[in-house]
């Protein structure tokens, strides 16, 4: 969430045994605490918002799920088909077994902090004993583009997870690309990789500049806020049949330019919690919507600060608002406040919802209906929002007087299409009608130029 502090050789063994077998096993793929409750909302002038607060009140002593796991972790953000994933096990087990899920595809949904569902895409592989680090190499198949994990299990009930990305052969093998927060995933990551005592995140202390991209996360390796923000909505994509390729911030920072985004895709659709990015990111997107490319922002606190990455170490640099790109010129909305977590609230349409009818299209409603429930943080327009930009819905007054959520839409002369939800979150909420209904129609919309 948002802040406004400035920031200023292992023993690789090759699995032949599991080369083969999950090679030969491969199957296609299945389409606050009270008192903070009462306090004032954090605004833009404060040092830290709510999770921020709750999480340095756990710095040095993380929280992370009590249940038996195997601590293990890809070597990337993300991998092609084909490829041979490089899956790192610091753990120790006297068997280990390993199978490889695609999330989406389960059909509940997920209610613990440290579960990941989905289906199984190659049958489950023991690999033999581990004592402290292993590297195993993972063939990946010719499977459909998604969110993928390991699954390890171990005797006395032990379970770990291991994500990653799995990437499209080549960007636009579909006209939709989906991006998931893996940066802003690890700087929630309060894991003590080195083992002082101190979780190596900014988040961990006031003098902590710096977050590892690469690394197990803690709750038995899911991603934080993973059941909140991205399951459902990875759930609904699959159960709604959408064509999409997914894409890891990696994707972003390899990409050669806006111009190679906007020749592969109509829409990219940012449906987490994109915090954190690159220059490089920040300015490929940009010429992408220059261009043309069409934009969904499914949550809020999209684009705030810089960060820059070297050798897998993120470091966080400053907002980028002070650095003269205020993240409403892109998204035309940008953080306002939060009130941890206090109070959510529906989106209300207002007049300018009837500028953009197909978006409410079989949903009936109209100007001054409610229409889901939103919060945690909110996002408002700003000076340097675009001209064009319609306020199409809002959650008035959500933390008092002035701090309202603003659902945002706005076209370019170019032709792009760029919507902003405003709060937490659409794709969390993807399940209910309205909202469902509402995230199908703007899909419509955007998916062609």
């Amino acid at each position: 969430m948002a802040t406004q502090t400035r920031i200023r050789r292992s023993a690789a063994t090759s699995a032949a045994v599991l080369l083969a077998a999950l090679a030969a096993a491969a199957t296609p793929s299945t389409a606050p605490s009270p008192s903070m409750a009462q306090a004032l909302p954090t605004v833009e002038h404060e040092e830290l918002d709510a999770d921020e607060l709750s999480l340095m009140g756990n710095a040095g002593r993380p929280k992370d799920s009590t249940k038996p796991k195997v601590t293990a972790y890809f070597t990337r953000e993300s991998y092609g088909p084909r490829d041979r994933a490089q899956l790192v096990v610091t753990d120790r087990a006297s068997s280990l077994a390993v199978q490889i899920y695609r999330a989406g595809g389960e059909t509940v949904e997920t209610v613990p902090n440290d579960v990941i569902l989905g289906v199984p895409v190659t049958r489950a592989i023991p690999i033999g004993s581990v004592h402290g680090r292993r590297t195993i190499a993972v063939p990946l198949g010719v499977w459909q583009s998604g969110v993928y994990f390991a699954r390890l299990t171990a005797p006395g009930a032990r379970v770990g997870y291991a994500p990653f990305i799995l990437r499209p052969g080549h960007l636009g093998e579909h006209r939709i690309a989906v991006v998931l927060p893996t940066e802003t995933w690890q700087a929630y990551n309060f894991r003590d990789d080195d083992g002082d005592g101190r979780p190596n995140t900014w988040y961990a202390g006031w003098k902590t500049h710096h977050a590892r991209l690469i690394r197990p996360f803690l709750d038995r390796g899911v991603p934080p806020h993973w059941k909140q923000y991205d399951a459902p909505f990875v759930r609904w994509l699959t159960a709604t049949h959408r064509a999409v390729d997914y894409l890891s911030d990696a994707e972003l920072r390899r990409a050669g330019s806006g111009d190679e985004l906007a020749a592969a895709y109509d829409l990219l659709i940012f449906s987490g919690h994109h915090e954190y990015v690159t220059t490089h990111e920040y300015d490929v997107v940009q010429r992408y919507r220059d261009l043309g490319g069409n934009l969904a922002f499914l949550a809020a606190n999209n684009f705030f600060w810089k960060i820059t990455i070297s050798h897998d170490m993120m470091t966080r640099v400053a907002q980028w608002r002070e650095l003269g790109r205020p993240e409403a010129a892109l998204i035309g909305v940008q953080y306002r406040a939060n009130d941890r977590g206090g109070h959510r609230g529906p989106w209300i349409l207002r007049r300018g919802a009837a500028s953009v009818p197909w978006l409410f299209t079989e949903t009936g409603l109209t100007p001054g209906d409610p229409v889901g429930s939103g919060g945690i943080e909110i996002d408002a327009t700003a000076p340097s929002s675009p001209k064009r930009t319609e306020v199409l819905a809002e959650i008035p007054n959500l933390y008092g007087h002035g701090f309202t959520a603003q659902m945002t839409y706005y076209e370019t002369p170019a032709g792009a299409r760029v919507f902003a939800a405003g709060a937490f979150s659409l794709a969390g909420s993807v399940w209910s009608p309205g909202i469902g209904r509402l995230v199908s129609n703007l899909w419509s919309r955007l998916a062609a130029r």
